[in-house]
């Protein structure tokens, strides 16, 4: 068996084709968990804490010039070493609620299978 027929078989299996699907719905699900972080999320927050805008929390660590800064942006822009723990809370909530719909998708797959086992003549 050649190289090529073993890719092409390799290939057609279902579980890679699985794979691709899970990959392209996962990005289209990341959208959705971004717009709920950065559209709902952040603006309640926002309120909570007297509109103070969580994505754009900044810490300039080496400010080569001097400066302050308003904005993330600009102090990278001009070549401060910034951390941005904004970003970074911003990004594990969005895993927190990713990894919460994961888990009841798997939850609920679990429930129907054993509910199809549950079924099975003895």
């Amino acid at each position: 068996m050649g190289l090529a027929s073993e890719f092409k078989e390799f290939a057609m299996k279902g579980s890679v084709i699985d794979l691709a699907v899970g990959v392209v719905i996962g990005g289209a699900f990341g959208k959705i968990v971004n717009s709920i972080v950065e559209d709902i999320i952040n603006p309640l927050v926002g309120v909570l804490t007297s509109g103070v805008d969580l994505a754009s929390q900044f810490v300039v660590l080496k400010n080569p010039k001097g400066a302050t800064f308003s904005t993330i942006a600009d102090a990278k822009k001009a070549g401060a070493v910034v951390l941005g723990y904004g970003s970074l809370i911003n990004n594990i909530v969005q895993f927190l609620i990713v990894a919460f719909a994961i888990f009841l998708v798997i939850k609920w797959v679990n429930r129907f299978t054993k509910l199809e086992g549950d079924n099975l003549p003895k």
